[in-house]
């Protein structure tokens, strides 16, 4: 992405579409799967988006073009879902009366059952693993994106991993 960072150096106007097209799809499915929710992946999505476009416009050129962008946009997307999950429990929760399965989700009907499983990791394993397979960062990049020892990543990755395997197996 080092041309992207130059482009960005340049014209953060101009280039950002290139990060929201190349990033966008990739940050949605892996907020979807940490957060279990469509509505707020596309909104912590989005607002990752805003936030790292508002930081960019403030950023010497130096500093976008030594930017390693996508753990630095999945730094600010998890800290924005960390404290969306801390207020979200602070937050008393509305039950609606009317149960209807009918989403504008466009994922398949059993994305339940995967979210089902991933909400049985601990948090760090479920983001490591969610942003190892399904984002499809590298450990270095977890590691930077987390704040967390690239050995740590390796240990989460493989615990969700046989956690998720146990869990499939049970459920045979």
């Amino acid at each position: 992405m080092d041309e992207l960072n130059h482009s960005l150096a340049v014209d953060v106007a101009g280039a950002f579409p290139t990060v929201v097209e190349r990033l966008g799809g990739r940050l949605y499915w892996g907020l979807r799967r940490i957060s279990g929710s469509h509505q707020e992946a596309e909104d912590l999505a989005q607002e990752t988006l805003i936030r790292a476009y508002k930081a960019l416009v403030d950023y010497p050129e130096e500093r976008i073009i030594a930017l390693r962008l996508d753990p630095w946009i999945w730094t600010i997307a998890l800290n924005l879902g960390r404290n969306h999950i801390r207020d979200r429990a602070r937050r008393p929760r509305f039950v609606g009366l009317v149960d209807d399965v009918a989403s504008d989700d466009p994922e398949p009907v059993d994305t339940g059952v995967w979210d089902a499983r991933l909400s049985r990791l601990s948090a760090p394993q479920r983001t490591a693993v969610v942003l190892r397979h399904v984002v499809g960062m590298g450990i270095e990049e977890i590691s930077e994106a987390t704040g967390r020892p690239s050995g740590t990543v390796k240990a989460d990755i493989h615990r969700g991993l046989t956690r998720l395997r146990t869990i499939m197996e049970d459920e045979k």
